[in-house]
């Protein structure tokens, strides 16, 4: 039965005018497991916590969870019913592309491109200032090692990746059992060891009491003061919002998925899901370990640190630590996979400078090993030029759910029109509502995140946007018009296309049998 599915994966695969060349060895535990490392709730959840905290307080953290958790599932209704109807790496700018024309396409996949590089970028800043705080000064590390110490780990994980799905899927899938184990043992001995200041009782009404930390009380988390409570909380919400991004892996390794079609989905939604009640779990026993709210506001982006230090005996202490380490290295290792597909898939539809390059597979690992490397190499070089972990936690937030959003807008104008084929994953009349309603969310989302003092950002993003258009420009009339070759982006293949490419799909696959023998 198991072979059938591949076939009909493969079958399907054809169809779309692609050859099945990854490995398709992933089931649905591993296609769930990559996204939900990606999310890492022990990585984003625990490093972001300054965010909360020193926004709204306790309530910031709880209610926070709730609501980004909710707007985080919407937008994985709309991922979701697109990745079923079309199980594609690269799946975003490939839906954008097909629902939403080339240049629609084209913005999405830079977007997306961006937003995972950043993303990267931010997980492995954030895992060195995790072992600083926990490990450095046993091992002599300081703050001046952190581009040192983010380029070796990176290597690592594009060295892991090169070697096969298979080799990542076996520490992905380890590590979203040790995720789930580590937010429980973190919850429990949080609730377990720690009371109040007094060692009395919990102040459970802490959870849900709304305070303003913002400015100089947030240890430098938020230098602005903001007077207007309803936005001290929404800066809270980049806690949850930052956290509950990467959930894309599930699209991006659909051709390395069995039953991609209904897998894909539930990895996509699932991931989020379980993220969120989790998260909510330990951050909820966080807050109510906190021995005082004030200092740790103060405490800023080391607010982890100060509860458990005050809180957990040494031993359980530092076995957190390395639990926690542990999920975040391998949290970066996910999203290098994710990079890699993202960078192979666009440069397989001549999206790229290199196309040829970035888009040939190891006809002995299956996997893109040019498009592994380059994706690590471009997330060490944006670690050195926004060495802030702030600043690039707020870029790739706002270019994922760029990226995230835009294909659901152009399905919501395509849907019953030129898209009438829905995928097993259908969720019917529903998906245009959830399409409004996600566009909202993201655009109040970017508002938010653009805020003192991540404001830097905007200017990111002025010169991402100002480039990109000049490079579709380039290529698209510019180049042409000086009567130079220009390579366009054709988008995903269509119709007559599909058909003329079914012989060199054939040789491709037969050429990469060929060299596993």
């Amino acid at each position: 039965m198991a072979g059938q599915d591949v076939d009909d994966d493969v079958k399907t695969l054809h169809s779309m005018g692609y050859a099945q060349e990854l490995s398709r060895s992933m089931g649905q535990f591993s296609n769930f497991a990559i996204s939900f490392s990606i999310i890492c709730i022990l990585s984003g959840g625990i490093n972001s916590l300054g965010q909360g905290v020193a926004s709204a307080g306790g309530a910031s953290v709880t209610f926070g969870w709730i609501i980004g958790g909710l707007c985080a599932l919407l937008v994985t209704f709309g991922m979701a019913q697109i990745a079923s109807a079309f199980p594609t790496a690269g799946g975003l700018y490939h839906w954008s592309s097909i629902l939403g024309g080339r240049f629609w396409g084209w913005l999405t996949a830079w977007f997306n491109l961006f937003g995972l590089i950043t993303v990267l970028a931010a997980i492995n800043v954030g895992t060195f200032n995790f072992f600083l705080g926990s490990f450095g000064p046993q091992f002599g590390v300081t703050a001046e090692h952190q581009l040192l110490f983010v380029g070796l780990m990176t290597a690592s994980h594009a060295l892991i990746n090169h070697m096969g799905i298979k080799a990542t899927t076996r520490l992905t899938d380890f590590s979203g059992y040790l995720i789930l184990f580590g937010a429980v043992l973190l919850a429990g001995s949080l609730f377990y060891f720690a009371g109040n200041d007094a060692g009395e009782t919990r102040d459970f009404g802490r959870m849900i009491k709304f305070e303003n930390y913002t400015g100089d009380a947030s240890g430098g988390v938020w230098p602005t003061r903001f007077e207007n409570m309803w936005m001290v909380f929404a800066v809270g919400l980049l806690l949850p919002i930052y956290t509950l991004t990467g959930y894309d892996a599930s699209a991006h390794t659909s051709e390395e998925t069995k039953s991609a079609a209904i897998n894909v989905p539930k990895g996509i939604i699932n991931s989020v899901l379980y993220a969120s009640i989790f998260a909510l779990l330990f951050s909820v026993a966080f807050v109510l370990a906190i021995p005082d709210m004030a200092e740790a506001a103060k405490a800023g982006w080391g607010v982890f640190f100060y509860v458990l230090d005050a809180q957990i005996p040494a031993p359980l202490r530092y076995l957190i630590y390395a639990i926690v380490f542990v999920a975040q290295y391998i949290c970066g290792l996910a999203t290098v996979t994710s990079v890699s597909r993202m960078i192979f898939a666009f440069a397989r539809d001549k999206g790229l400078p290199l196309s040829s390059v970035w888009a040939k597979i190891s006809p002995k690992w299956r996997t893109p090993v040019a498009a592994i490397w380059v994706g690590s190499a471009l997330a060490v070089a944006f670690t050195a030029y926004a060495k802030l972990y702030g600043l690039i936690a707020v870029s790739c937030v706002i270019a994922l759910y760029f990226s995230y959003v835009m294909p659901t807008i152009a399905g919501f104008f395509a849907y019953g029109k030129t898209w009438t084929k829905m995928g097993p994953w259908d969720i019917g009349g529903l998906y245009k509502v959830v399409a409004v309603v996600v566009t909202i969310l993201v655009a109040i989302i970017i508002y938010v995140g653009i805020q003192p003092p991540n404001d830097a950002a905007v200017t990111v993003f002025k010169w991402f946007i100002g480039t990109t258009i000049v490079v579709w420009a380039s290529i698209e009339w510019i180049l042409p018009a000086l009567g130079m070759k220009s390579a366009k982006f054709q988008g995903p293949p269509t119709g007559a296309s599909i058909e003329a490419r079914a012989k060199a799909i054939e040789e491709a696959e037969k050429a990469l049998n060929a060299a596993l023998k």
